[in-house]
């Protein structure tokens, strides 16, 4: 079932344009999600917006941004104001360069979308632009305002669409050398092939329940059992044998060896 896109607009390529629409790739929309009540009555709690001043509570008509410039004072910003700013990015990705598919480092990579054509039109036009991408191996980029801010965007084919990642500003990256130069050189190399061992025992295919969230299964058995009235059961503590952690100094090849050993057993017992 498709979804109600969240951005529809152009997307040009020198002399070429097509209609597409853009749909975020990631939901949080099955998170188990509260509303705040009032334990005495169990009504739900409201929020909003007062002024700092009067105590008075702000009507939505009277609400406006603002951008301070000293102590108490802002320049107010109506969205009249707002939308009179807007860039020809608003409504159109227009491809500017395109570099090596393996150029952008990870780090910069936020957020991902899925872009489609919006009409049989602009099918044939959106084919041919990510086709080419994909024979010559490269990524597009460019730029698209998102959330009234202008984001540096890279158009990644894939399958039968393309995946628009919005890409995370420089300055909100932290170099990586930073942290980690001042780790000691290299590995034991004797040590290296126990755990390759443990690595190649480990190793199997992705599959989503890897990424799965134990937390909100919990929480939903919860509310189900809530839901049903039941009063959840308090597990007593008495009985319980107390467990003294083991040192953490250990000699790292015989905890290598145990734990290859360990796997090895634990594979022929399954």
């Amino acid at each position: 079932m498709s979804l109600r896109p969240y951005w529809k607009g152009y997307l040009k390529l020198s002399l070429v344009t097509c209609p597409v629409a853009m749909t975020p790739a990631t939901s949080e929309s099955e998170k188990v999600r509260f509303h705040t009540l009032n334990k005495e009555t169990g009504n739900r709690v409201v929020s909003q917006y007062v002024d700092s001043v009067t105590g008075k509570p702000v009507k939505d008509e009277n609400e406006a941004k603002g951008y301070a410039r000293g102590e108490n004072d802002y320049v107010l910003l109506t969205e009249d104001d707002l939308d009179a700013v807007q860039l020809d990015t608003v409504k159109t990705i227009d491809i500017e360069t395109f570099v090596p598919a393996d150029s952008i480092e990870w780090v910069y990579l936020e957020k991902p979308h899925y872009l489609m054509p919006d009409d049989a039109v602009g099918n044939e036009a959106f084919a041919v632009i990510r086709d080419a991408m994909k024979a010559d191996k490269v990524v597009g980029v460019s730029k698209l305002v998102i959330g009234r801010r202008e984001r540096a965007v890279v158009l990644q084919p894939r399958d039968q669409g393309i995946v628009l990642w919005s890409l995370r500003f420089g300055d909100e990256v932290r170099p990586e050398e930073n942290y980690f130069e001042d780790i000691d050189g290299d590995a034991d190399p004797d040590l290296v092939p126990l755990v390759q061992k443990l690595i190649k025992q480990k190793t199997a295919r992705w599959s989503t329940d890897m990424v799965s969230d134990p937390i909100q299964e919990s929480l939903l058995k919860l509310i189900a059992e809530k839901r049903k009235a039941l009063k959840p059961t308090k597990k007593s503590a008495k009985g319980r044998e107390a467990t003294v952690p083991a040192s953490n100094v250990v000699n790292i090849m015989d905890a290598l060896r145990k734990s290859v050993a360990d796997e090895l057993r634990s594979r022929k017992a399954g």
